[in-house]
């Protein structure tokens, strides 16, 4: 900004050069979005259950892998990830080697269970492999978390937009979201996966353009590096064992293994994408695939990071309010670089709205998925037609929609809501992975163990999230970032004043809750697994008969040390279930799995 002179506000109105051609690009996005769910809902009507919500279980490796990288980034990503490398540095992007090494443990471990059984809710495993119960508290967890997440993901990228156009963030939110419950409850699963590759492909074009012209304003990648160099922004491996450091080598891979596992593994909104392919070979190449397009676009998120210290690294935007939060960092570096070019900060902003888009529509097909196989089917007797299956699936999307542009009101109200959002997740997604790993890898656990190690789990993880995150909003949690400067700066801005924090105050907070977020998930899933041994383990000894699960319901790799479950005619089998019209429907050597989820209802 050396080259501009002036106060501040009146360099930002200076830049926001949104031209009409750039509204233009901006409109031909949602357009096209439309355009598919017309083609998807209306010329190639979708007429069943399957259609819907699986794409018929006949979709393609290619465009699916796609479409789980584009729901996977949404606008948060796009924003925070720069923002982390700008205050924190390159320790972050370590947490690259725990991707691949998550597609290793989920192609091996995780999928083969799923996708051999043929699911449409994910959650349907919890009853077969324990019961109803189990089955419900995973359903919630992530209705839960979901209705959470998803107004944040629509206002961050609003808030971009606001950043470059002025427009307020309540009239472009209900636009963009209108476009997208239309496409989405239109023409399901394959509306999604198909606009999901338009929009990745403007994510990716966004940021190569965002990094390219960048890097030559800058003066070249040398230049850009060197000044990353000197700020100590490029690191290398953190090796320190102390759980307390935010980002260290151990906690990127081995905590971010367990976070990358619920998120891609064991959550309905990405495992929905796997079992829409038709074999597992192909469900393991939409992993690999994922892996190869996330890292990559990870890449050029940090990149961009690097680029932003590297323009600004004399006068700090964030001190002279030039950007008045930290995610309107790289859409003040698009305009600052882009903005004389018309055309360009469109594709920009189309790219941010598209991870929006991306992750909105793939969590309301995953919502309507959960409501109908997990909400209502174990529950009511009652069988819908055809049509009154689509009302239902349709009605979700719509209503969870309306809501979700609802609560942007409130996400708006709340300053601290992007830390409360982080906490939520962090309280949910440690016992969800926990319930479906004692299934899959702890035959011994049954679904009392299951559900009280789960309870137990988001009840731990409830207390510590919450607090240490009241203990940062209150300042007794601080992390050291990296050194910025205003003293380079060409313009006049007035720097507010600023509450000087105790650092001594840090060392009274229990050190529990100083403990780096990047553990959480991995604390969730063993407190909920030891508990749920714990209790299976005296529902045992107190002699209460626990049936051995069917081998196609754990890993492969467990299979060969699982023993069969007993005869119908032997008495395990008969106190666990009793003399029922089921039990003469299994074969000695393999159990029918209709005839699981039948028992699994009984129970």
């Amino acid at each position: 900004m050396n080259e501009i002179s002036g106060n501040v506000d009146d360099i930002v109105n200076q830049m926001r050069r949104f031209t009409w051609v750039d509204y233009v690009v901006f409109v031909f996005m949602l357009a096209i979005s439309a355009v598919v769910g017309v083609y998807w809902g209306f010329m190639k009507k979708q007429t069943t259950q399957t259609d819907y919500l699986l794409g018929g279980r006949n979709m393609k490796v290619v465009p699916v892998s796609m479409s789980l990288v584009a729901s996977f980034v949404s606008g948060i990503t796009l924003l925070g990830s720069p923002t982390e490398v700008y205050m924190y540095g390159t320790q972050y992007a370590y947490i690259i080697g725990a991707i691949f090494l998550m597609s290793v443990i989920m192609t091996q471990v995780y999928l083969p269970v799923f996708h051999q059984l043929k699911l449409t809710s994910n959650y349907e495993y919890l009853s077969i492999r324990f019961d109803n119960r189990v089955r419900l508290f995973g359903s919630i967890l992530f209705a839960f978390t979901l209705v959470g997440w998803l107004p944040i993901v629509i206002y961050v990228p609003a808030l971009a937009f606001n950043q470059v156009t002025g427009i307020g963030i309540h009239v472009i939110t209900p636009i963009v979201c209108l476009v997208c419950i239309f496409y989405t409850s239109a023409g399901g699963l394959q509306a999604v996966v198909w606009t999901d590759v338009i929009q990745i492909t403007a994510m990716f074009g966004a940021m190569a353009i965002v990094a390219v012209k960048g890097t030559m304003d800058v003066g070249g990648i040398g230049v850009v590096w060197q000044r990353n160099m000197d700020s100590g922004r490029i690191e290398a491996p953190d090796w320190d064992p102390n759980p307390l450091t935010r980002h260290t080598i151990w906690s990127l891979i081995m905590g971010g293994v367990i976070y990358w596992l619920q998120a891609n593994a064991v959550n309905q909104t990405m495992v929905q994408r796997y079992l829409s392919l038709p074999t597992l070979r192909g469900a393991k190449w939409a992993v690999f695939l994922f892996c190869i397009g996330i890292s990559l676009l990870y890449c050029f998120c940090l990149y961009c990071g690097l680029l932003i210290y590297a323009r600004f690294h004399d006068c700090d935007p964030l001190q002279t309010k030039l950007a008045k939060a930290k995610d309107q960092l790289l859409p003040l570096l698009v305009m600052d670089v882009l903005g004389d070019i018309p055309g360009l900060p469109g594709v920009f902003v189309a790219g941010i709205f598209s991870a929006a888009l991306s992750s909105l529509s793939t969590s309301l097909n995953s919502m309507s998925a959960v409501v109908l196989e997990d909400f209502y089917k174990p529950f009511y007797s009652k069988e819908l037609s055809d049509r009154q299956t689509a009302w239902l699936m349709r009605g979700v999307v719509i209503l969870l929609g309306a809501l979700c542009v609802a609560l942007v009101f409130i996400v708006e109200k709340m300053g601290t809501i992007l830390q409360l959002t982080m906490t939520l997740e962090s309280m949910t997604m440690g016992p969800q992975l926990g319930v479906f790993t004692m299934g899959i890898l702890m035959p011994w656990v049954d679904a009392t163990g299951a559900l009280v190690g789960g309870v137990s789990g988001l009840m731990i993880m409830s207390w510590w999230c919450l607090t240490a995150q009241l203990s940062i909003a209150r300042g007794e949690i601080t992390h050291a970032h990296k050194p910025l400067t205003t003293l380079g700066c060409h313009y006049n801005y007035t720097v507010l004043e600023t509450v000087a924090v105790n650092v001594g105050l840090g060392e009274q907070v229990n050190p529990v809750l100083r403990v780096s977020y990047m553990w959480y998930t991995l604390a969730g899933a063993v407190v909920t697994m030891c508990v749920g041994a714990a209790v299976s383990r005296v529902n045992r000894a107190r002699g209460k008969p626990h049936l051995p699960p069917a081998p196609n319901l754990l890993a492969p790799q467990i299979r060969r040390l699982h023993k069969e479950p007993p005869h119908p005619t032997e008495e395990p089998f008969i106190q666990a279930y009793g003399n029922s019209k089921e039990t003469c429907l299994i074969n000695t050597t393999s159990i029918n799995m209709k005839v699981i989820k039948e028992i699994a209802e009984i129970r």
